[in-house]
């Protein structure tokens, strides 16, 4: 036989073995994991977002959990609670509480004074939906109703370069138009690789 004829047919061979082992071996090894969370209502009482875009809101909705993005200048969807635009937040007409607690065992036996409940208002120079502008001295804002009680979850300090990040670690208690009342905690701002606006939420629903 021709040596380079036997090479190349032992070569084909090959090729089509480990073509047939394919199916076979499927599935043994793993995939390599991408190390970052899937969007959303993953993880029971758990929530993570990808709220880094300056122009979008990511409205939450804990009874259908169900998690949308829209940019700035589109409608709601029919079906939210709150609402986060980075660390910005807005409510679908609730009332937000701070409570001194880290934990929501805690936060559960608080003795709540609703006339402390803070309702959303609406701002002209809260949210951010142009950075370009910044070095010229200024920034462009859109108008939005925006919840200052629950926006204390994450404290952002601009007088320094680079800023300072600040979770509150506390529990904030939602009271729902409907009535039923959230807690939810910020416990990070940022995923894996370090990019801010990756926000991971624990909550309970009802509190």
């Amino acid at each position: 036989m021709n040596k380079l004829f036997g090479i190349i047919t032992a070569g084909v061979a090959s090729m089509g073995l480990l073509s047939a082992c394919n199916g076979i071996l499927d599935g043994i090894y793993d995939e390599p994991d991408s190390g970052e969370p899937n969007i959303g209502f993953e993880l029971e009482g758990q929530i993570y977002i990808n709220a880094t875009s300056y122009t979008d809101w990511v409205y939450i909705s804990f009874a259908n959990k169900t998690t949308v993005t829209l940019s700035y200048d589109e409608d709601a969807p029919e079906k939210w609670d709150i609402a986060v635009h980075r660390y910005d937040v807005k409510t679908n007409n609730a009332r937000v509480i701070e409570t001194d607690y880290t934990s929501f065992n805690e936060a559960m036996t608080a003795v709540i004074d609703k006339a402390n409940l803070v309702g959303d208002e609406w701002t002209t120079s809260k949210i951010v939906i142009d950075m370009s502008t910044m070095m010229d001295g200024y920034l462009g804002y859109t108008e939005s109703y925006y919840n200052s009680e629950l926006s204390k979850w994450l404290n952002v300090d601009t007088s320094t370069m680079p800023p300072i990040y600040e979770l509150s670690g506390k529990v904030y208690i939602v009271y729902l138009a409907d009535g039923t009342r959230v807690g939810v905690k910020l416990i990070n701002y940022m995923n894996d690789m370090l990019v801010k606006g990756y926000m991971t939420i624990q909550y309970v629903y009802p509190f």
